[in-house]
């Protein structure tokens, strides 16, 4: 028997949570006595698979039918529930990503399997199987037991770090017969976003609330996103006013990220916003109010002028990057 880990990929690249989602399986083999194998669905260079064995993978199944390049759900549900199948897997780890909350439900059906999602760590037990799992955007942790032989999980952001455990990899083909009927989703047309990065995949953020008083003064958190290499985000307050899109609206109506790294400028920190940003590893706060609720969220925070802060802020990161 053996952990069955999915890592998606971006034009043939792997991500951070894909490599978190290998590292969280592979541990979670060990603790149960099996094997960890990965298995990639698309077209990807075999040096970006044999980045697998840093993270202690050393099986790796590979479809690169061209199919898979418009990542339809359906078809990737049918091809990991023959892989698990396989290999016997009696748990598949997926990365807690727009993808992997579109495939584990189908795939759980597929494989007659018990569904955790937004896991948050390795099991507390494995008989019966007990796991963490974050519950109400992130404000609580839940206790999911599963009983079924077999156990679909996604794991949430940031909740278990990349770790390295280099070995040698053997690169298996892997063909799970699928035909042009699988494949019910057509992709005729992608634009992608140039020249500014993707919150999706973003490791920091800088975002602005209210406290940045206009639209007029976004020219330090773009500043200080381009010195970091960050994304820039912004409070629901701001986009409905119309400073920044509302592409940029981080919260639970908005985008829910987990960069590792987050600022919060000027953002007081409702509950709502919260809820779309309590996934980071580390958060940053800076707001004039000293009960503003971001405190209490933040890991550190700076009581004062946002204004005043950011230049601060913006010279210190100029004399990091120096």
């Amino acid at each position: 028997m053996s952990v069955l880990i999915y890592i998606d990929n971006t034009d043939g690249k792997f991500k951070k949570a894909g490599f978190e989602a290998v590292s969280y399986g592979v541990a979670l083999a060990a603790q149960a006595g099996s094997e960890a194998v990965a298995v990639s669905l698309g077209n990807v260079a075999e040096a970006e698979l044999l980045k697998l064995g840093n993270y202690g993978v050393s099986k790796v199944l590979s479809s690169t039918d061209e199919r898979f390049a418009s990542m339809d759900n359906q078809a990737a549900a049918k091809a990991l529930a023959f892989a698990a199948a396989k290999v016997g897997a009696e748990i598949v780890v997926l990365a807690h990503n727009n993808l992997g909350k579109a495939i584990a439900p189908r795939l759980a059906v597929k494989l007659q399997a018990g569904l955790v999602s937004n896991a948050t760590g390795l099991p507390l037990n494995l008989s019966p199987f007990t796991v963490n799992k974050n519950v109400f955007t992130g404000k609580a942790i839940g206790h999911a037991v599963v009983h079924t032989a077999v156990k679909v999980l996604t794991l949430s952001y940031n909740s278990y770090g990349v770790v390295e455990k280099p070995v040698s990899v053997n690169i298996e083909a892997f063909d799970a017969g699928l035909g042009d009927a699988d494949f019910g989703l057509k992709v005729e047309q992608t634009q992608k976003v140039t020249g500014k990065i993707l919150l999706s995949e973003a490791e920091i953020v800088v975002a602005g609330g209210r406290g940045m008083k206009g639209p007029e003064n976004w020219g330090g958190i773009e500043e200080l996103a381009e010195i970091l290499g960050a994304g820039t985000a912004c409070s629901r307050p701001v986009s409905d006013e119309g400073w920044r899109s509302h592409g940029e609206h981080v919260g639970q109506t908005g985008k829910i990220i987990a960069p590792n790294l987050y600022f919060a400028l000027g953002i007081s920190g409702a509950i709502q916003h919260l809820g779309g940003v309590s996934g980071s590893k580390v958060i940053v706060a800076v707001n004039k109010d000293p009960d503003a609720p971001i405190f209490e969220a933040a890991d550190y925070g700076i009581v004062g002028d946002v204004m005043k802060v950011l230049p601060q802020f913006i010279e210190a990161a100029k004399e990091l990057k120096a």
